[in-house]
């Protein structure tokens, strides 16, 4: 039996109560009811579809995000199902007044040095370079009972998992009838006389939840009551589909991203039999008339990668046309980030409905299993303090408001740089002045390390200033500083609440800057 409702049964009453709601049933919402579970605290999720959703053919989990796994005591079961990534790559191709040229710019993700080689046609020269890990796909994940941070994980661990895959055993892991479907929500607001968030369902319906949390991503009725800013959409659209092989398919373990005419197109396996893969190109009116058809999709798809590999344009002709999908791409701005208030009363959100950022450090998901860890133990270390023989109801409130107010504490630098990051290199690949384009560069050094801001510098330094510079070699994603530990298998140091030592269970590196 799993946590899985077929729908949420009509209620005798007008209206039915629970102790803690959950809005949206994707990966946030179930990760935050399976992170209060673990912690013995009852939760429902209330999804407003009939089925489980699970939008988009397949996500990137980086390191911090498996962390984020472990502690939900999934990481083992996932990892069946999804190859280790070794590395990533950039190719790009290009015109200068010398005549085309070529780029590639690549990172391992496994015990190997990271590496940049730049390929110059013109004069038949290779730059080989050592840099620090600029893709930097680990963090910091804080343990559930008492906030220290914790870690389990083999080297730079980064993998491609099926939505399905990650939505369906979240749900699996969670007691029978925590998720309630066909709960649409259409409006929040507060009783008058106790405070508590009541909310009101399409189909009339009304729910009174002691504690609110918002999960229902981009467009989310939560954050509207909290009077967030609406999310601002960058001039660029993603397809993103799933492509099955038979038998097997040739392409390696890497995250491969291909640039031509302004068309990036990306491959990543995530099985020895499958392939997800996107296509990010600037946004144009005909986008609205195809996204909810997907034959449509891929017909206007084909056409845009004329010129890359033949063997890209068959995947993309071979693709499962029920995995298609066309978005917008979104964000909230990080000044909307670091000025929003993201608690009222008993309500707050996480994950897309916080912090919805663009596809280019590949953190949505990941961040938004650190909100469901951090939530989850900011709310049950609180809860615990209240005494179970007074009346609890006024000190409830009094102490969920405090464990929102730490949870937002955590979570606001945290997501503000992610979301700067992914706004500057939405800024760099979209269709911007050179002006804009040279501003972000320069906003996005400040934020790199001195070693990195050195070692980028000589390579922009190399580039013919005739040449036409490929700006996903100025990307340099996604400039959080890390701090690389080495320890053996059985080696084990503790990391305490001055964030000053890491706790490490197996090799890997650790990035002590997450919650901070």
């Amino acid at each position: 039996m799993d946590g899985r409702e077929v729908k949420a049964e009509e209620e005798e009453e007008e209206e039915e109560e629970h102790e803690i709601v959950i809005v949206g049933g994707g990966i946030c919402g179930l990760a935050t009811a399976l992170a209060l579970h673990r912690k013995g605290v009852r939760s429902v999720v209330l999804e407003r579809s009939e089925t489980l959703r699970a939008t988009g053919a397949a996500i990137g989990i980086l390191a911090n995000g498996w962390l984020a796994l472990h502690q939900l005591g999934l990481a083992s079961l996932l990892r069946q199902s999804s190859l280790p990534l070794q590395r990533y790559k950039d190719w790009a191709s290009f015109l200068s007044k010398s005549g085309p040229e070529g780029a590639i710019y690549g990172c391992d993700f496994d015990d190997s040095k990271p590496f940049m080689l730049l390929d110059f046609a013109c004069d038949h020269t290779i730059t080989r370079c050592t840099l620090l890990c600029p893709i930097d796909p680990l963090g910091v994940v804080t343990n559930l009972s008492c906030g220290n941070l914790f870690g389990s994980y083999r080297h730079g661990d980064a993998r491609c998992l099926k939505r399905s895959d990650l939505i369906n055993t979240l749900a699996d892991a969670l007691p029978p009838h925590t998720i309630h479907f066909g709960c649409q929500i259409v409006g929040v607001k507060l009783d008058p006389l106790t405070s508590n968030p009541i909310l009101q369902l399409l189909d009339g319906r009304c729910i009174v939840a002691k504690v609110l949390i918002g999960c229902d991503g981009t467009n989310s009725v939560v954050a509207d009551f909290l009077e967030l800013k609406p999310p601002k959409a960058f001039p660029l659209s993603v397809v993103r589909g799933l492509t099955k092989y038979p038998s097997s398919h040739a392409f390696p373990h890497e995250f491969v991203r291909m640039w031509r005419n302004n068309i990036m197109v990306g491959t990543v396996p995530i099985d020895d039999k499958s392939v997800h893969w996107m296509v990010r190109q600037q946004s144009t009116p005909k986008d609205a008339r195809a996204l909810q058809n997907p034959d449509l999709i891929r017909q206007s798809t084909l056409p845009l990668i004329d010129g890359f590999p033949p063997e890209i344009q068959q995947m993309i002709e071979d693709s499962d046309v029920e995995s298609l999908s066309l978005t917008r791409l979104r964000y909230r701005a990080p000044w909307d980030l670091l000025l929003g208030n993201f608690r009222k009363g008993t309500v707050t959100v996480a994950g897309d409905a916080m912090h919805v950022m663009g596809p280019f450090l590949g953190q949505g998901g990941s961040a938004g299993l650190e909100d469901a860890i951090v939530l989850a133990r900011c709310l049950y270390q609180k809860l615990s303090e209240v005494d179970q023989i007074q009346s609890r109801s006024q000190m409830m409130m009094h102490k969920v408001g405090e464990a929102m107010d730490q949870y937002v504490k955590e979570r606001r630098m945290r997501v503000v740089r992610l979301s700067m990051q992914t706004y500057l290199t939405g800024l760099l690949v979209g269709p911007s002045s050179m002006l804009v384009k040279l501003a972000s560069i320069v906003l996005m050094l400040r934020l790199v390390s001195p070693k990195k801001k050195q070692l980028f510098q000589q390579v922009i330094n190399k580039f013919n200033p005739t040449t036409t510079t490929p700006l996903f070699l100025l990307q340099l994603r996604p400039l959080t500083p890390s701090r690389a530990l080495q320890h053996s298998e059985e080696e084990t140091v503790g990391f305490h609440d001055n964030r000053r030592k890491v706790h490490l269970a197996s090799d890997g590196y650790f990035s002590a800057n997450l919650s901070r």
